[in-house]
């Protein structure tokens, strides 16, 4: 490993140079003062390379510290041991940093740094077991495919990711192997299991394993790998006869009859309808009792199951599959399905209701899938039930790929016309819902009526999914309308009924609103637990990460951190983007935006707020109560100094707030007016408003936006000269702040008396002099009090050199100074 090149033909390298050369370097590293040495991945340490650092590290002086880097890869150089009794050279006061591997979250950021698609970071998580080598090759080996990220199949990888799997795995010899393998057979391992199969010496191959880092055993013997790409590759690379012969033994010893019946067909390559006819009702009493996945898993085997000929069974086992892997939200099961049927001579129908599937699977992506859907059109002419449920799915994709809510509508209420003809009361409610939807954010004073018809039209049992329900979006507009409490007791109560029995889908549908709605009422903490479970059933789902990333950078900005809010914020842009998901683009857009204003970063927040306004315009977004980004966009306008655009932003969307009632935007709209009258001098206007609207936030039960008006109130106060009142609406916000579990904003009401978010304090005795200037004025005097010059100052703050010059021309007049040194002077506390 040391000497890369090849040795000398006469002889070889001298390993006595060597080891003197090495110990000469260690000396010299250390000949200016201290030194670290970091030795990454001595996993991999070759015994010569050991020996060399052995000695060297014997000689080098103590001002040299060893740290070695142990990551959770192959042990292949330790033959199958256990690396920390062979220390071969780790001498006793080395420090030994065992590197963790990396969380399902992480892996997704790893992958979006590397422009890789991030909506498979879950899978690609599971199969990698957190090795971030091995996700870059699993992520990189899915680019290379083409695969489109709605196909999870592709994990059955080859090329590099599978030749890593086999350097991992070959640290085990052949018997350890072969035990591995009916191990990554069966569905539950455990030793015992294996050993009734067939294996005498389980418990013993099992250990080893593990401690070459292939599985982790539990103390009831439940076998883990530590990557899953690793049961795969031992499955893809034996033989048909290795593989069915650990099915039949795996399918005696059992003690569970659906997992029997699923090694019996496993163990087959012969269709057998009898066989195929007990793998269905397996299917169903998987799915009876709430396993989802294998349910799925079984459907299809059923149906792969089936001889050539009942083709016509085939074929409506298919579809079946296709289905049932869509209530697991398992795209590549639905696509297996999918594909063998649609290359069959299949009716109409089932072509349908397997392209539906594949659709109900893609979730946030489903840009690509244009021919999926004409085709569904074309295969549903005549059949007005087919027709409507085509029409259900066209209105999503019209809003979340298209961002048309008009056309959305239209299909929508195609839709509910053509269930309804039918006596299809299931679709026709969620179209209806689709369409209240789209009326609400149109602006449509018939939304709620809309709304109201898809409730009385709902099942009295739960209907098929929360997501495209009435229920949900019922909740969803109290949301909006700042009915908080109610929304979050309407969910509470349904969110344990969707845990035991609802889709995967809907349990993350629940808990992410439940994180936005907690995220402006509190806790907060709870907020950051809610989203967190969501983004780890996203993830595991493998299902559009930008959804859940939104409601965690809204959980974070509540009761977090601002700097993860922006990093989550930032990740849900680009998922968004990568998806082509435009409604989830705008929310993440205005999360980002939001944090970034707060965080004093007005230019860029100024930028990202514009591109939701942008976005929100070309969607035709009529609503402001559905994502509040005018005020957000009045502040960071008014940041920057451009008050009478900010007037215009908040003139504009003012009206549409009272012809459609939206009481709470109102108050937000409110908030940032005082700010902009504090701007033209009309401070006590100002302060009026702002204590009025922190009471009605109050009564509203909306505690952090009553902090932000408090806050807000502050910093009017301080340019009243007011100190005692400015200190006294802090102190105000931080009261209530502390109450609610909001972190990250009781921070900031805490800290010394400041100008805009992001800049440093103000002196009291600076305040007279300075409350005459604009926070952009503010800031800018601070950049060339501090030396920048005029064009260091606009490139900082994104401005043209002539408005820089300009805006100094105002700061000067008004603190009535002649030079850069006596602005210094002036901002001095």
């Amino acid at each position: 490993m040391l000497c890369r090149e090849a040795p000398p033909e006469d002889g070889g390298w001298d390993p006595i140079a060597l080891r003197l050369a090495l110990a000469g370097i260690l000396r010299a590293l250390t000949a200016r003062g201290p030194a670290v040495l970091v030795v990454d991945g001595v996993q991999h340490i070759d015994p010569e390379s050991a020996d060399l650092l052995r000695f060297a590290l014997h000689l080098a002086p103590p001002t040299l510290r060893v740290i070695a880097v142990e990551t959770p890869e192959a042990y292949a150089a330790y033959g199958g041991k256990d690396p920390h009794d062979t220390r071969l050279w780790v001498p006793s006061e080395a420090d030994v940093l065992l590197v963790p591997p990396l969380h399902a979250d992480e892996i997704a950021e790893l992958l979006i740094h590397h422009r890789l698609p991030s909506r498979m970071a879950g899978r690609i998580h599971k199969a990698s077991g957190g090795n971030p080598r091995l996700a870059l090759a699993v992520g990189r080996s899915l680019a290379d495919a083409r695969t489109p990220v709605h196909h999870a199949e592709a994990l059955t990888l080859s090329g590099r990711a599978r030749d890593l799997a086999r350097q991992l795995l070959g640290a085990a010899p052949p018997e350890v192997r072969e035990t591995l393998l009916l191990a990554a057979l069966a569905l539950r391992p455990t030793a015992t299991l294996v050993r009734r199969a067939g294996r005498p010496d389980a418990e013993a191959d099992l250990a080893a394993a593990e401690r070459a880092g292939l599985v982790s055993l539990a103390e009831d013997g439940t076998v883990a790998f530590t990557a899953g790409l690793l049961p795969s590759t031992l499955v893809h690379d034996a033989c048909w006869a290795e593989r069915s012969a650990g099915h039949a033994a795996l399918a005696r010893v059992v003690d569970d009859p659906v997992e029997a019946v699923r090694h019996r067909a496993l163990a087959t390559d012969a269709p057998q309808e009898e066989l195929a006819a007990e793998v269905a009702e397996a299917a169903d009493l998987a799915r009876r009792r709430g396993n989802s996945a294998l349910a799925a898993e079984l459907a299809l085997l059923a149906a792969e199951s089936t001889p050539g000929s009942h083709a016509q069974r085939r074929i409506a086992r298919l579809a079946d599959a296709a289905e049932e892997a869509a209530r697991a939200a398992r795209a590549d099961l639905a696509m297996r399905a999918a594909t063998d049927l649609l290359a069959r001579d299949a009716a109409p129908a089932d072509r349908v209701r397997a392209r539906l599937a594949v659709l109900d699977t893609a979730g946030q992506g489903l840009t690509g899938l244009d021919e999926m859907y004409v085709h569904a059109m074309e295969d549903s002419e005549g059949d007005t039930a087919l027709r409507a449920a085509v029409q259900l799915r066209l209105a999503v994709k019209y809003v979340l790929a298209d961002g048309d809510p008009v056309r959305s509508r239209a299909a929508a209420m195609e839709s509910a016309a053509l269930a309804a003809s039918m006596g299809d009361p299931r679709t026709a409610a969620q179209a209806l819902t689709v369409q209240a939807r789209m009326e609400r954010a149109l602006g449509s004073p018939d939304a709620d009526a809309v709304l109201a018809q898809a409730r009385a039209l709902e099942t009295a049992e739960r209907p098929a999914g929360i997501r495209n329900a009435a229920q949900i979006l019922t909740i969803r507009h109290a949301l909006f309308d700042g009915r908080l409490v109610d929304a979050r007791n309407q969910l509470n109560a349904l969110l344990p009924l969707v845990q035991r029995r609802g889709s995967v889908e809907d349990a993350i549908e629940l808990l992410s609103t439940l994180a936005e709605i907690e995220s402006r009422i509190g806790p907060c903490a709870a907020a950051l637990g809610h989203a967190g479970r969501s983004l780890a059933m996203t993830l595991e789902a493998g299902l559009s990460p930008g959804p859940a990333w939104y409601a965690l950078a809204l959980a974070e900005t509540a009761g977090g951190s601002f700097a993860r809010a922006a990093s989550y914020a930032r990740r849900s842009v680009q998922a968004s983007e990568e998806e082509g998901d435009r409604v989830f683009l705008s929310r993440s857009l205005y999360a980002l935006g939001r944090v970034q204003l707060v965080n004093g970063d007005v230019a860029a927040a100024l930028e990202t707020l514009r591109r939701v306004e942008a976005n929100e315009r070309a969607q035709s977004t009529v609503d402001p109560s559905m994502l509040r980004w005018h005020e957000e966009l009045a502040e960071a306008l008014l940041a920057h100094d451009e008050v009478e655009e900010a007037l215009a932003v908040l003139a504009a969307v003012r009206p549409v707030g009272e012809r459609l009632g939206r009481t709470t935007v109102l108050l937000g709209l409110d908030r940032a007016y005082a700010l902009c009258q504090a701007a033209e001098g009309r401070t006590d206007e100002a302060a009026e408003l702002l204590a009025g609207t922190a009471a009605r936030f109050a009564e509203a039960e909306l505690p952090l936006e009553q902090g932000r008006a408090l806050m807000a109130l502050a910093r009017v106060e301080r340019r009243r000269r007011r100190r005692s009142a400015a200190q006294t609406a802090l102190q105000s916000a931080a009261a209530v702040f502390e109450r609610v579990g909001a972190a990250p904003w009781l921070a900031l009401a805490t800290e010394a008396p400041a100008g805009p978010a992001g800049e440093g304090p103000v002196g009291e005795e600076a305040l007279p002099a300075l409350s005459s200037l604009t926070e952009a004025e503010l800031r800018l005097a601070r950049l060339v009090g501090q030396g920048a010059s005029n064009q260091e100052a606009a490139a900082k703050l994104y401005l043209s050199v002539k408005t820089v010059e300009a805006r100094l021309t105002r700061i000067y007049q008004k603190l009535d100074v002649r030079s850069r040194a006596q602005l210094a002077t002036a901002l001095r506390p």
